[in-house]
């Protein structure tokens, strides 16, 4: 990976359809997440720092950490992209062209076909294994990393919280329902013949740990499976219903209402949720490491 930490972060839209799906997030979390697109804010806010000598010092060790392969940041980038790389530039030129109109989203349902139960819940887990394997690049820990993820996670704030909850609502509860994780468990388990049939498993299969797809499927199933306590706290949230949900996606997917697998395969298609907060996210960790080190 060429480009600087630098320039991948200031390189993220202030507002887009992924911004405004993570506001309407932020509204069943407040306060988690601000959108920060600059370097120098985001040193700002993770440290607290006003010095100027200190904050360059800063900033440029957070550069070198991150151009350094052996670090794994460039990885945990990689793979926040990977996972997003479903959408389509057509269709985000298409969807963005619209953000500034008051249109119905009606017409777009034509060019869209929802995924069938078992592949979107297979995703679903496809994503969360992605984020324990970028949680692990950037901690550099040993082994699979489910465990430590799973302790973690209970204290995740700012990017990680938002996109761990959007992650939970649009990939889960909106197109699956509340018991989303056991169909992603049963689906990993035995209901899709096999992994490779997904495009996301062909692009995010070599980031995670095991041999073959088999070793692959029983690490799905313990990502799965140690997420249960921190995804039933989001679950049993009554702003999590998939009515709650929907009024919220409504605002900004105008025309989609009663559609919920409809209006999750439109943002699936349309925002890269974990590609934006996860630069965010490698950023601040690259921060956090060079403050801890100058």
């Amino acid at each position: 990976m060429s480009e600087s930490i630098v320039r991948l972060l200031e390189a993220l839209p202030e507002t887009s359809l992924t911004t405004r799906a993570l506001d309407a997030v932020d509204a069943i979390v407040p306060g988690t997440w601000t959108n920060i697109t600059s370097f120098r804010g985001l040193i700002e806010d993770e440290t607290g720092e006003s010095d100027e000598a200190v904050i360059q010092a800063i900033g440029e060790k957070a550069i070198a950490l991150f151009a350094d392969p052996d670090t794994g940041f460039q990885r945990a980038v990689t793979l926040y992209s990977a996972v997003d790389s479903g959408a389509t530039v057509a269709g985000l030129a298409s969807l963005a062209g619209k953000l500034a109109e008051d249109v119905s989203w009606l017409s777009f349902l034509d060019g869209v076909t929802p995924k069938p139960e078992t592949a979107q819940a297979i995703d679903a887990a496809l994503k969360l294994a992605a984020e324990v394997a970028a949680f692990v690049a950037t901690q550099g820990l040993p082994g699979d990393g489910v465990g430590d993820f799973a302790a973690s996670v209970m204290h995740a704030a700012k990017e990680d919280k938002i996109r761990l909850t959007a992650w939970v609502l649009y990939d889960g509860i909106l197109p699956l329902g509340p018991d989303f994780l056991s169909h992603a468990i049963d689906a990993v388990t035995g209901g899709f013949a096999s992994l490779e049939e997904s495009p996301l498993y062909q692009k995010v299969k070599g980031f995670l740990p095991g041999s073959g797809e088999e070793e692959q499927r029983g690490h799905l199933l313990g990502v799965l499976t140690a997420s249960a306590p921190w995804i039933g706290e989001i679950t049993q949230r009554p702003e999590a219903s998939q009515a709650g949900i929907a009024d919220r996606v409504k605002g900004f997917l105008d025309g989609a209402e009663g559609k919920l697998d409809y209006a999750a395969s439109i943002l699936d298609l349309s925002t890269n949720i974990f590609e934006h907060t996860g630069i965010q996210t490698v950023a601040r960790r690259c921060i956090r490491r060079a403050y801890a080190e100058v």
